[in-house]
């Protein structure tokens, strides 16, 4: 509940200092411009949300596949669906490397989940419906919805920063640009609400999947394979993932330093977090590096230890 309390105060927050603009600029540059403005964002919104299911499946090399080709990844995926009440998702996998899954889709009823080549062979058939579970949920809270909505506020604020630093309306010139440097100030912080916005998603969706059946250990562990197996990839790998981090379970340029805070919680270095091991950090303090807390500031995900611990509370 408090993880979507935090949604919805941030939803308010958001559209809150969009409105503040909104009248500032109607005010002092007059409604002509901010329609300009607001159109133009607006229309590259709607563009980017039909066109989006495309992109992904070009840059991830999403690959569709039947119930024929993999009949257990399809049981999975139709029984997770039955379980939170949606339409079962379309199918695919993509032959990256660096094990991974992710949803996508432009509503609940068009959502799809895909699975890398590195996923399946890293988890057991447990661990696998875990991160399914999370994807699911993903699509289930409509988060690609919600998310593509609060981007469009930056959005806005960068184009009304844009016009009003270079008007050219002479007798309104110093109000123009105060609203300008405003307006840019707003586009810096509001994409940093909505970096926060795309992190308190994942964890509602950790949360997800242990409501649709999976245990917060086996979550864990899930989430600890990923990490390693990111760790273990090559810089070029990583790199070519800068664009689109945030169809990553986790991380992928911080899965190296995730993996060395980690591993400390596997004390029988099986490779996996057990139950009792989960258990053992549920009340332990969290203490991270200022370096590392800037890093989760920037970032499309949680700081993965926080995560996990979150996990221990869901037992």
């Amino acid at each position: 509940m408090w993880l979507q309390i935090r949604m919805y105060l941030l939803s308010v927050i958001l559209f809150g200092i969009l409105y503040a603009i909104v009248a500032a600029v109607a005010s002092y540059l007059g409604i002509d411009s901010f329609i300009f403005y607001g159109i133009f964002a607006i229309a590259l919104m709607f563009i980017q949300y039909m066109i989006g299911p495309k992109l992904v499946e070009f840059s991830m090399r999403v690959k569709y596949v039947s119930e024929k080709e993999a009949p257990e990844l399809h049981k999975m995926v139709a029984e997770l669906a039955e379980k939170a009440e949606i339409k079962k998702p379309r199918v695919a996998i993509s032959e990256m490397r660096m094990p991974n899954a992710f949803a996508f889709g432009r509503w609940k009823s068009d959502g799809r989940i895909c699975v890398t080549r590195g996923i399946l062979d890293l988890m057991s058939p447990d661990e696998l419906k875990a991160v399914l579970g999370h994807e699911m949920s993903h699509i289930k809270h409509r988060d690609m919805i919600f998310i593509t909505m609060l981007s469009v506020i930056p959005m806005i604020c960068w184009f009304i920063s844009r016009g009003a630093l270079f008007s050219s309306n002479r007798e309104k010139g110093s109000a123009a640009v105060l609203i300008g440097i405003v307006a840019f100030v707003l586009y810096f912080v509001t994409n940093l609400l909505v970096l926060y916005a795309s992190r308190i998603r994942e964890y509602y969706a950790d949360k997800g999947s242990v409501e649709l059946g999976s245990k917060p250990s086996t979550m864990a562990s899930s989430l600890y394979k990923l990490v390693y197996g990111n760790a273990k990839a090559n810089r070029e790998e990583i790199k070519q993932t800068q664009g689109y981090k945030a169809f990553f379970v986790n991380d992928p340029s911080r899965a190296l330093s995730d993996f060395h805070d980690l591993k400390a919680l596997d004390k029988d270095m099986s490779g996996t977090i057990d139950k009792d091991e989960l258990a053992g950090i549920r009340n332990a303090k969290v203490r991270i590096s200022t370096a590392d807390k800037l890093m989760e500031i920037m970032s499309t995900h949680p700081n993965m230890f926080k995560r996990i611990k979150h996990l221990s509370t869901l037992q």
